[in-house]
């Protein structure tokens, strides 16, 4: 019954928009109905982690991971794929192990931070000092932690959206090299995730010079209650890693040309790299998948811009979007808009458009598709299009935000469990609807998103 009066209550809207936008719409319906059943995206996303896995930057799985994305965009049908090659950095782990050795020993679970340092030959062992949060750490002195292990179990909320994980990664990112400020020898931090499971999660860390790592959760709250039972609790810590501040690094890139204004371009895309506990579904399989498909199908319709999918290919540790955007700076103006997902497959509840745009007849058109799939176009204008776009966000190209339900992802984020099985295929599809209507309202429209910014002023 709600299905059927979403669908009633999009075809009013329909009923009211001028000729072109009506026509955009109804195309835009048709694209979302030929994705709700379309297999595509979740072919690419089993393709890509069946075959390839964990894939972190510099390493030979991510060279694999760069042939695979340019024979997939061949095999759909896209020209033009070319891989742009440029330099980052490249953090690798190595062996791993931390213990407690006193006063109660046990094994701990944990991940090393992207830019841990190694320990040295045989590990380090030390004293505890832990805190509930960062402000805590914040809070001591230089020179007070000297020789100690810092741990900090500050508790990460569970949300819908992005929240959660905003306002709780700065213990990960940022929580070593604040230890390492006081005089820490190494760095523990309860896992940024919403888990209750004995699997950590990595994330990438600021350098500090130190070893860090990331604890399972129950592992973390296990430190805290021996803690409180005031005697000294000392941890012995391995860990092996290599690091290079300059190794090779690919984005990937396919187009379908536009019609009639080939040079104006709509770019959309996910990022093709992932940390290695896991397969690399959630983050970003999916977001590769989700915009490879419904660009496929927004391009069967042939619009009158170019569409271009970029597999980005150094988001984890950093990178790819900086050296996209400086390779086409010089085609800024002619890019209309940049969004990629990166949030899981969880069904897209909020929509961000590029300021001032909703009242255009393009955007109405886009929102009358949408409505039935439960996707609220937010009056709010969109911030951010994901951290790969930022690069060409600076340069001022206007993005767009589809907010996922995010409520179980950081249960699986950068952890082992990022899996395949984790994926709902009709969750997906309902994704690759919402960014077909999307990317073809604004192909085959005149739509500018700068033009709109700026009459909103």
């Amino acid at each position: 019954m709600r299905i059927a009066l979403l669908a009633a209550a999009a075809a009013t809207l329909v009923a009211t928009l001028p000729a072109q936008a009506a026509d955009l719409a109804a195309t835009a319906a048709a694209l979302r109905e030929k994705a709700l059943a379309d297999p595509t995206a979740w072919e690419v996303t089993e393709s890509l982690t069946t075959e390839i896995g964990a894939r972190p930057q510099g390493s030979p799985a991510m060279d694999r991971a760069r042939d695979w994305g340019v024979e997939k965009l061949k095999s759909l049908g896209f020209s033009n794929v070319h891989v742009e090659t440029f330099e980052t950095s490249s953090w690798l782990r190595g062996a791993e192990s931390a213990e407690i050795v006193a006063p109660y020993p046990q094994k701990l679970q944990i991940l090393g931070l992207g830019q841990s340092t190694p320990t040295p030959p045989g590990g380090i062992e030390a004293e505890v000092v832990l805190f509930k949060s960062l402000a805590e750490l914040m809070a001591q002195s230089p020179g007070s932690l000297k020789g100690k292990i810092v741990v900090v179990t500050q508790v990460m909320r569970r949300t819908q959206g992005i929240e959660g994980y905003a306002s709780g990664v700065g213990p990960r990112f940022i929580g070593g090299l604040e230890a390492a400020k006081r005089g820490a020898v190494a760095y523990l931090v309860r896992s940024v995730s919403t888990d209750d499971t004995r699997l950590p999660h990595t994330g990438g860390a600021a350098a500090s010079g130190i070893p860090m790592a990331a604890l399972s959760t129950p592992d973390a709250e296990l430190l805290e209650h021996m803690v409180a039972r005031g005697k000294p609790v000392r941890i012995k810590l391995s860990m092996a890693s290599t690091f290079r501040a300059k190794a090779p690094a690919y984005n990937v890139v396919g187009e379908i040309k536009g019609r009639e204004a080939p040079d104006e371009v709509v770019i959309v895309g996910g990022h093709l790299d992932a940390w290695d506990p896991g397969a690399g579904a959630v983050d970003d399989a999916a977001g590769i998948a989700i915009t490879t498909a419904a660009a496929k199908l927004a391009g069967a319709e042939r619009p009158r811009r170019t569409i271009r999918v970029v597999m980005w290919g150094a988001e984890e540790q950093g990178g790819s979007g900086e050296a996209y955007a400086t390779a086409h700076k010089d085609e800024v103006g002619k890019i209309i808009v940049v969004g990629e997902s990166d949030l899981g497959a969880g069904e897209i509840f909020n929509a961000k458009l590029p300021k001032g745009s909703l009242g255009h007849p393009a955007m109405k058109a886009f929102a009358a598709a949408v409505t039935p799939l439960k996707a609220i176009v937010s009056s709010a204008p969109a911030q951010q299009g994901g951290s790969d776009t930022d690069g060409l966000r600076g340069l001022g190209v206007p993005v767009t935000e589809f907010n996922q339900d995010a409520s179980r992802y950081f249960d699986l984020h950068h952890s082992a469990d990022d899996t395949l099985d984790k994926i709902d295929p009709k969750e997906l599809a309902q994704n690759v609807a919402v960014w077909a209507a999307f990317i073809y309202t604004v192909a085959d429209s005149d739509i500018d998103f700068r033009k709109t910014a700026a009459e909103a002023k």
